[in-house]
């Protein structure tokens, strides 16, 4: 069986730092291949994903019509060359417009939120050869008050890469990882931790410009150095493993409708429960008091905090490897592709 797999052209596949798609992209190649399938990839010119042949976009510009259209063709000219005999996109659902008429079945999996007049458009000229997933069943909801055929399959970390660690001191610190943007929430993390009087690392890439920069220097650098406060700045995989599993917890009170959230596998990976909001698809991640809480607001973050000895961190880990390991979520892509088939 030949699958040619599509990447947004921005970040290479794998990311070097972060980029939750290209991550997962690179990881369902390297399993396909595992299970002997051979594997095509359009991505990012950059890209180093063990994959059997590797097609770069025309252009790594995302947005307008011109770039669009370019990276529609390459695409096209990807089919001819490879003929696969199932194309699955992580990538714009415009650049499938070449060949959503073609009998090559193709399955459209979606990370983001979603939803519009493409999606019907799509599902119209597609017909019986196109399918649509989404990363939770919040996502796939979406995608179905639009039209075509929708499945649930989540993203997955390799669970074997996250060291499970049973038990931590009882003064470890909690962890808040992630952009440092105000819909992930680091400033009421911060405000979490100073209520419960715990030690708070923020680690995560921050921007220089723009409305989320003025959000970092009025809401969150003043904090820094005070009350146990600290950032790290972005991490690599080896700090983020060691991270999270030093910490507590996983603090995440997000402030939107968060599609997935890997991080939220990544900290249950290693045993370390979340604390979070009842928003997106973290209600489908972390069950309120099984894998941590959901708390509503800043007096309920802070009881989180000082009940999270009642959660136990075996089944944290249980919970990340039973339903978001590597295999187990291929096992269900495969399924999908043997539907499509």
């Amino acid at each position: 069986m030949r699958i040619l797999l599509t990447a947004d052209p921005m970040l290479p596949v794998p990311p070097t730092l972060y980029g939750g798609i290209e991550r997962i992209v690179a990881g369902l190649a390297e399993e396909l291949r595992l299970r002997g399938i051979e594997v095509g990839l359009i991505a990012h010119r950059d890209s180093r994903a063990p994959v059997d042949r590797l097609f770069a976009w025309t252009t790594t510009e995302a947005r307008g019509v011109k770039a669009g259209a370019r990276n529609s063709y390459t695409l096209l000219q990807a089919v001819w060359a490879f003929r696969p005999h199932l194309v699955h996109s992580f990538s714009r659902l415009g650049y499938l417009l070449p060949i959503l008429a073609f009998r090559v079945p193709k399955l459209m999996s979606y990370q983001r939120l979603t939803g519009g007049r493409q999606i019907s458009l799509a599902a119209a000229l597609g017909g019986s050869t196109l399918r649509f997933s989404g990363c939770s069943e919040f996502i796939a909801a979406m995608g179905r008050r639009w039209g075509g055929k929708w499945l649930a399959i989540p993203n997955f970390v390799d669970t074997n890469q996250f060291r499970y660690v049973p038990a931590v001191a009882d003064k470890a610190p909690l962890v808040f990882l992630g952009r440092i943007e105000r819909i992930k929430g680091a400033h009421l993390a911060i405000a979490i931790a100073k209520l419960a009087g715990r030690e708070l690392i923020i680690a995560g890439n921050r921007s220089r410009e723009g409305a989320e920069a003025d959000y970092w220097e009025r809401e969150i650098a003043p904090e820094l150095g005070r009350n146990g406060i600290s950032y790290v700045g972005p991490v690599d995989d080896k700090q983020k493993i060691e991270l999270l599993g030093q910490a507590l917890a996983l603090v995440a009170p997000i402030e939107w409708d968060e599609p997935f959230g890997i991080v939220f596998v990544e900290a249950l990976a290693c045993g370390t429960p979340v604390i979070s909001r009842p928003r997106g698809a973290a209600p489908e991640i972390v069950r309120d008091g099984f894998e941590g809480f959901l708390v509503p607001d800043l007096a309920a973050g802070c009881k989180a905090v000082r009940e999270i000895g009642l959660i136990s961190r075996s089944a944290c880990r249980r919970r990340a490897v039973e339903e978001y390991s590597r295999a187990v979520v291929v096992d269900r892509y495969l399924e999908a592709y043997e539907e499509l088939l």
